[in-house]
């Protein structure tokens, strides 16, 4: 996975497999339950910490007055939660390159 751009997901369950020891039947079992235990918890306006990881959450977005692209009319975008994700200083480490 090294050097790529993105990872599908059966391409993140082997390596997760390789990792771990794990079939990648168990592999992908895993990554769904981590995916729907987080959905979850956020579908329900909580967060999920991962210590060094980083911290999934909900951030609320007020209503606002934009712009139709193609128009130039004014639009009410209504309020609305979407979902975010901070990531952690481990994490980040990695990113910069200062493993």
């Amino acid at each position: 996975m090294e050097g790529r751009a993105s990872v599908n997901k059966q391409e993140l369950v082997a390596s997760i497999a390789a990792s771990s020891g794990l079939t990648k039947v168990d592999s992908e079992k895993a990554l769904n339950g981590f995916v729907s235990a987080i959905t979850e918890q956020l579908g329900k306006g909580g967060s999920v910490s991962l210590i060094g990881f980083g911290t999934f959450g909900v951030s609320k977005r007020s209503a606002r007055t934009g712009k139709n692209p193609r128009t130039g009319e004014a639009v009410n975008i209504s309020a609305r939660n979407v979902p975010k994700f901070a990531p952690g200083k481990s994490l980040k480490t990695v990113v910069n390159g200062n493993e």
